[in-house]
């Protein structure tokens, strides 16, 4: 399959670009999707909630009442969880929820992904483009010349560019990530996927 080559006006360049069946057109795997999605979003978990149980809890240790002859139930000191500020029966601890996958369930994962992509015609070759300095007003341009304003859109840069991230920080649907940040959580959750030109290049020679 191949996609033509746009510019960051919206015209096409006249070129096209060839995609890898081994990357963009496999047989996609959705429990290959979700176990990577569930690990990513696991990961991001802090994990740090934390109460008192009865043993944490500052206050006196003196039985509040005696144990019999009073009609009702029997208490032991103030830090039962039964009443109002003391501990919690069996409350939540400190723990981490990150969990592992293996690295070609990984890419298998991220393969089907940008299948998925292919498919529902959600991939886009950008023609590589460069800021000179941040101009958010500048990226936005760029969106409504692409006719993706509006949409949740993935930038996939070759490297790192500082301005480019700066220009779209500020805005809410939109991402800026390199090759070696791709992953099957932003691909799958973003409406419009788009490929500069050399990013596309050296994902399809490594694979």
């Amino acid at each position: 399959m191949e996609l033509e080559v746009v510019n960051i006006s919206g015209e096409n360049t006249g070129k096209k670009v060839k995609l890898s069946k081994e990357i963009f057109g496999i047989e996609p795997n959705d429990h290959a999707i979700y176990l990577e999605v569930k690990q990513y979003m696991a990961n991001r978990r802090q994990g740090t909630s934390k109460t008192k149980e009865r043993a944490e809890i500052v206050g006196s240790r003196i039985k509040i009442k005696r144990q019999k002859g009073t009609g009702t139930a029997r208490f032991g000191d103030i830090k039962n969880p039964i009443f109002r500020g003391g501990g919690r029966t069996f409350g939540p601890r400190p723990r981490t929820y990150s969990g592992k996958v293996n690295r070609k369930v990984k890419e298998l994962a991220r393969k089907s992904a940008l299948t998925y992509k292919v498919k529902n015609n959600q991939l886009m070759v950008v023609e590589d483009f460069s800021f000179e300095t941040p101009k958010t007003r500048d990226f936005v341009a760029i969106q409504k010349n692409l006719k993706i304003d509006g949409k949740k859109s993935l930038f996939v840069i070759n490297e790192r560019n500082k301005n480019l991230y700066l220009s779209s920080r500020n805005l809410q649907n939109s991402k800026i990530l390199t090759l070696s940040e791709l992953n099957t959580y932003d691909i799958m959750s973003a409406s419009a996927l788009l490929f500069v030109e050399s990013s596309l290049d050296v994902l399809q020679k490594n694979g």
